[in-house]
């Protein structure tokens, strides 16, 4: 059997099956999603627009991706920021893929991460909104994306 990883051009091990819409691996061979490329330079903007696309069309586990790239890029005073939008997806994704406990520590991590941004958000962020949604009742039943920026129900993804 062969045991080789996949690597990237860089050498660093890189998993290069393909992923269903939530994240999970599938077999070698299988018909994936697309996946969201990592290590993508994007500004701020670029990075929120990109992740809200990804959470409405049901692929929180893409919007993690997106939303880690910009944390660890982010300049150090926006780091616990992004690392909290980033924790928010995951819970989100454990919440779709049926993982309620799992899914309710890390909203509540996220919202932790994130809460201290409230009094100046960044970004046009709804850091308060975000902070609510994640500790909403019932939301590790991840029925609902979150809005990032501003206020009102997010635009319905596919059926699930």
């Amino acid at each position: 059997m062969d045991v080789r990883r996949d690597r990237d051009a860089a050498g660093r091990a890189r998993n290069a099956r393909p992923r269903d819409a939530l994240g999970r691996p599938l077999p070698h061979g299988a018909e994936g999603v697309d996946r969201a490329p990592e290590g993508v330079p994007r500004t701020p903007d670029e990075a929120l627009a990109e992740a809200q696309r990804l959470l409405d069309a049901g692929r929180p586990f893409h919007a993690h991706e997106v939303l880690e790239d910009a944390w660890k890029t982010a300049p150090e005073p926006e780091r616990q920021l992004w690392r909290g939008l980033a924790q928010l997806a995951v819970g989100l994704t454990h919440a779709a893929r049926g993982n309620a406990r799992g899914a309710a520590r890390l909203l509540e991590r996220g919202a932790g991460n994130v809460a201290p941004y409230a009094q100046a958000p960044p970004h046009g962020l709804d850091v308060p909104g975000l902070v609510a949604w994640a500790r909403e009742p019932g939301r590790a039943r991840g029925d609902e994306p979150p809005r990032l920026r501003g206020a009102g129900p997010a635009a319905p993804g596919p059926a699930r």
